[in-house]
């Protein structure tokens, strides 16, 4: 194990799967947080298809969490395209040492998921949007 929080061979190879899903149209998440008591990473859900206001929605106020998406993005030109990003969930109303554990599995978690586009979201200035990603993405 490197770092605190262990990565689990069902959450890598969950990770794995979901990387490599062929997708056509719309966006899908892997949600995952970290489990305190067990110092593991936990999947806690898929969606195959689901809207970026609909996972906000969907994620909790005072718990972090570490998202995996395959988001659709419509270019300029009208290319879509379907890059896989990292969203770290960390609202600042988090209990302080899960924050922190959060925290220290992050890189871990980034390099399992091998992603390199990350979208942080910490407090109440920025939200989970389409617009937020979008402005992100295309820069």
């Amino acid at each position: 194990m490197s770092g605190t929080v262990d990565i689990p061979t069902e959450l890598k190879n969950s990770l794995r799967k979901f990387r490599f899903a062929r997708r056509s149209a719309g966006n899908a998440a892997l949600i995952v947080k970290v489990n305190k008591s067990k110092l593991i990473m936990e999947e806690v859900e898929v969606f195959d298809s689901i809207s970026v206001d609909d996972l906000a929605e969907e994620l909790p106020e005072n718990s972090p969490r570490f998202v995996l998406m395959s988001y659709e993005l419509e270019h300029r030109d009208g290319r879509k395209s379907f890059p896989l990003i990292l969203i770290n969930w960390a609202p600042s109303t988090c209990e302080i040492s899960m924050l922190t554990l959060h925290a220290s599995a992050f890189l871990q978690f980034q390099n399992a998921a091998d992603v390199s586009k990350i979208i942080e979201i910490r407090d109440g200035t920025e939200s989970l949007t389409k617009d937020a990603i979008d402005a992100k993405l295309l820069t």
